[in-house]
């Protein structure tokens, strides 16, 4: 094997080993990735959506590239936002519900397309024309739809037939496309195709796209205005760093809160011995992530901002205080990992929110409704002014032995992604599981003084934590409540790669023959 991707969606991971087997390197892959998860993960991520590419070469110092969304309503023409003109859908996830802010005064200031040109300028080999190709052909041909899929379809249907366009394409005939269904979206062939053929330009100002989405949203209320778009520019942020068991851990600065609250959970572990039980390592576990959760405070969330933090004064933030009650809703978010023969890594999350149910007539992808999404306006909606770099927990992280990096990886899942990539990241360093093995294994969140205990974990675990300090809650199956990792590794000359089946993910790899070959995951 010389390389490996993984990816949310099987066919998305499948497009970026076919780049890979053309000669295109890691960042080639996973920009082709990306493109094609627009079309077989569409409500999740997509040209509407914003997002953080982690790129660590094998011998030049990792870089991050921040294109996560704006605030809106720039310029002359710009609006201060008005949560009342939010619209709302209902998310029937697990055992509760929750109201999501939608529609077009939803919509922050996108910055997908930005940031794939920005990365595939710096990093890329390809034409952008090649890169585009798979996603093209998927969109026009077809998608077969999994369970995992379908799922998702069903508890996001209010946002997706919330407009015309997007009910056409998730509910042809008025029915909503369910497992086995066949999923085409030609409009968004078209759109991936011409941002091909015109890369950065799509975005710039007086770009083709660009217009299309500040004029479509003008007309039906949106806050995104022609200034925002012009305004807006992909930042190099300086990686956040932590070690953990000898290694270093490179992962999202601030704004973004993950990564800093990942860092906090390994800097807790690593001041303890691996322990040596199964019992004792969930406990460990859950314990690093309600160490996590205790920094969460109002005073963390206004520290985000502050320039100082950007670099590596993250550990002034471990300040706990009264816990937090964040979010236990679905979050469209998705995530890529590849690692090319020359040994770069690059790890990269995306995120439309949980969608704001907009798509533009014609363009064949849902805008995202960042400005809608609670956890990400502490301060409540409307308060921050126009052009502001949003906070996220997203967080893009690669693991680096002797100066190398051997493992991407990151995740889908809101709040509980920091929890997924903590889990698996520990369970392959200190307990040296496969990658495939700590992908699929059965996870815990804690949250809110309770803990959620995902089908599959161990019984012995789940009694132990029958300790009448924590609200037990059990989920009786595997879900995609519990993240969506995708993640690869090279140890020797062995090299893995691992998609969430929580998420219908997949993982491939290309051999020195340049033969594509699909990598099992476990069912």
């Amino acid at each position: 094997m010389r390389s490996v991707v993984a990816a949310g969606h099987r066919a998305s991971a499948a497009a970026g080993a076919r780049i890979l087997s053309l000669g295109g390197n890691a960042v080639d892959a996973a920009v082709a990735t990306a493109c094609a998860a627009a079309v077989c993960e569409g409500p999740l991520t997509g040209p509407g959506a914003g997002g953080f590419c982690l790129v660590a070469p094998p011998s030049a110092p990792p870089q991050l590239l921040d294109f996560f969304v704006n605030t809106a309503g720039g310029g002359p023409d710009g609006r201060v936002c008005d949560p009342d003109e939010f619209d709302k859908f209902v998310v029937p996830f697990g055992d509760a519900e929750q109201v999501f802010h939608i529609g077009p005064a939803s919509v922050a200031v996108p910055g997908m397309l930005q940031g794939l040109c920005a990365v595939w300028e710096r990093f890329g080999r390809l034409p952008l024309p090649e890169l585009v190709a798979p996603a093209v052909e998927l969109a026009r041909d077809g998608v077969v739809i999994g369970p995992e899929s379908a799922y998702l379809f069903a508890i996001l249907e209010g946002m997706l037939r919330f407009s015309p366009d997007a009910a056409r394409i998730y509910a042809p005939d008025g029915q909503l496309l369910g497992t086995g269904d066949r999923f085409t979206n030609p409009d968004l062939a078209t759109t991936l195709e011409e941002f091909g053929r015109t890369g950065s330009g799509a975005m710039a100002p007086g770009g083709w796209l660009a217009t299309r989405i500040v004029e479509g949203l003008q007309a039906v209320g949106g806050y995104v205005t022609h200034d925002d778009l012009a305004g807006y520019a992909v930042i190099d942020r300086i990686p956040l760093e932590v070690g953990f068991r000898g290694r270093r851990v490179i992962t999202n600065p601030p704004p973004s809160s993950g990564g800093i609250l990942i860092a906090a959970a390994l800097h807790q572990l690593d001041k303890r011995a691996p322990a040596t039980t199964l019992v004792a390592q969930y406990q460990q576990l859950i314990a690093a992530g309600e160490y996590a959760n205790s920094l969460r405070t109002d005073a963390f969330a206004r520290a985000l901002h502050q320039p100082e933090l950007h670099g590596q004064g993250w550990a002034s933030l471990f300040a706990p205080g009264e816990r937090a009650n964040p979010s236990r809703g679905p979050n469209g978010t998705t995530h890529i990992s590849v690692m090319d023969a020359e040994g770069m890594v690059v790890s990269m999350t995306s995120s439309n929110g949980s969608g704001s149910g907009v798509m533009l007539p014609g363009t064949g992808f849902l805008l995202n409704n960042m400005a809608g999404e609670q956890d990400l306006n502490p301060g409540g909606f409307g308060t921050l002014p126009a052009g502001v770099r949003m906070t996220s927990m997203m967080a893009p992280t690669v693991v680096f032995e002797d100066g190398q990096p051997v493992l991407g990886i990151g995740s889908a899942g809101s709040n509980r992604l920091r929890s997924a990539i903590l889990q698996t990241l520990v369970g392959i360093v200190d307990e040296q599981l496969s990658v495939e093995d700590a992908v699929v294994r059965a996870r815990v969140h804690p949250e809110s003084g309770g803990i959620d205990l995902e089908g599959g974990v161990p019984d012995e675990v789940a009694a132990a934590l029958q300790d009448g300090q924590h609200v037990i809650r059990q989920w009786g199956d595997r879900n995609l409540f519990f993240g969506g990792v995708s993640a690869v590794g090279c140890w020797g000359d062995e090299l893995q790669a691992a998609g969430d089946p929580r998420r219908g993910g997949g993982a491939f790899g290309v051999l020195d023959t340049m033969e594509v070959v699909e990598l099992s995951t476990h069912a």
